[in-house]
């Protein structure tokens, strides 16, 4: 049997991956996406549950940046609908929207010090950022020891990372709120999560394919240059040749696919020392009854795991049966970044969700998700990122184990996918487009 040949394989099928793929199609390179699982979206795909489209993990779509940019670029429809207020905080049971305030009104309603936080935010847009090594909680223990400005930025942290703020870098936080998106614009889209990796996956399919319930086997290299992937098919090993291979299963799947001899030990050791995945924990909730008016997401103040919640049906009814309002709520476990129990701290988010909500025993769980492990929330925490290189020829790593400094969530994916494909096409000759018509 003759082997096949693309001129790129992608391994896994998540945000990164299809982001990825895209633009190599759009650039003209007949690339094929293998996944392990029967759906597209990797950790921010959708099932149904009774009727409901019930997102797995990522929920929200920030607009603007890369992420919006990708789908204009190779021309796929983003369909997003942004709630507004999109926002709040939720705080001793009354709501604070701080759309128009920002920082300066939350923070100046609960501390004296709010002045000399909001200080220290000024001087992180300015480039004066702690060094690395502070954590988020200590760094703000500095300017104030009010409990509930450290429970809202735990929260913020677990909501965005998938940690604790005693387990996150001050500088990425500062990183991310200051210079990035901060999730200021988003969006849900009405078919579920999974609805605009189905855009994606269109323009992939005009010069390419998705091979689901296909695993990557065994990528091949020699001296450092990579020459295939073996897939399993139908059934049966298949070796896809190919001179450059995308891997959105996170370093250490990749490694381990690579087989460690194979690697420069520089990069078997960064792999080994610093990786840190973060979990969290997902809950779908269904309700006859409002749980909370707000249609966008609402973080949480003094909670023991609980983080945040979104509102989705007030936004998109269409995820949800008549008469129903669908909500996701977000708890991450203390550690985080190390083992936990499981059982424990799900019932610690179930105990958050009965005070804040006085008539949530009428809601009915649809799913409960505990992300960790090889299948966490964060394949690599902010701040404890691995390169995008492998130190093999024509093998990268995309996705959220491998961003840039301070970003996170999709965003975050998507910006790693252009970077490696700018990387990729400019040191390629450049490709006919191909024929759209």
């Amino acid at each position: 049997m003759t082997q096949p040949r693309a001129d790129a394989v992608v391994i896994g099928a998540g945000a990164g991956g299809l982001c990825a793929a895209a633009r190599l199609v759009h650039a003209g390179l007949r690339t094929i996406v293998v996944d392990d699982k029967d759906r597209i979206g990797g950790r921010a795909s959708t099932e149904e549950i009774d009727g409901f489209k019930v997102n797995i993990g990522a929920i929200a779509i920030e607009f603007g940046g890369v992420f919006e940019e990708t789908f204009h670029t190779v021309g796929a429809p983003l369909n997003i609908r942004a709630p507004e207020p999109a926002s709040s905080f939720f705080i001793d049971g009354k709501l604070v929207d701080v759309g128009r305030g920002g920082w300066s009104l939350l923070l100046g309603q609960l501390t004296k010090q709010a002045a000399r936080i909001l200080e220290k935010f000024a001087d992180a847009r300015s480039g004066n950022l702690p060094d690395g090594r502070q954590s988020t909680e200590d760094w703000l223990k500095a300017y104030t020891s009010n409990a509930t400005v450290h429970a809202i930025f735990r929260n913020l942290c677990a909501a965005i990372f998938a940690c604790n703020a005693n387990e996150l870098p001050a500088r990425a936080f500062l990183t991310y709120f200051t210079g990035k998106g901060a999730f200021k614009r988003f969006g849900f889209c009405p078919e579920g999560t999974i609805g605009v990796w189905n855009a994606l996956a269109s323009v992939i399919r005009r010069n390419g394919d998705i091979w689901l319930e296909t695993p990557a086997v065994q990528i091949h290299s020699t001296n450092y240059r990579v020459e295939g992937v073996t897939i399993r098919r139908g059934g049966r090993e298949i070796r896809i040749e190919t001179d450059l291979v995308i891997s959105n299963a996170g370093p250490k799947a990749t490694l381990a696919l690579g087989g460690e001899a194979a690697f420069p030990a520089t990069y078997v050791q960064q792999v080994q020392r610093d990786l840190r995945p973060a979990a969290n924990i997902v809950i779908n909730i269904a309700s006859r009854e409002p749980l909370v008016g707000h249609p966008g997401i609402i973080t949480f103040g003094k909670t023991r795991r609980l983080c945040n919640m979104a509102n989705l049906t007030a936004t998109c009814p269409e995820l949800a049966p008549p008469g129903w309002h669908l909500y996701v709520a977000y708890a991450v476990p203390v550690p985080a970044l190390g083992d936990f129990n499981s059982d424990a701290d799900v019932a610690l988010a179930f105990e958050d969700l009965r005070e804040q909500f006085a008539n949530f025993g009428q809601a009915k769980i649809l799913s409960i998700r505990v992300m960790r492990d090889d299948w966490p929330a964060q394949r690599s925490c902010a701040g404890y990122d691995l390169p995008r290189e492998t130190g093999i020829e024509g093998l990268w790593c995309v996705g959220d184990a491998v961003k840039q400094y301070g970003n996170g969530g999709t965003q975050a994916c998507a910006e790693t996918a252009k970077l490696v494909t700018d990387a990729i096409l400019a040191s390629r000759p450049r490709l006919p487009q191909p024929n759209r018509a």
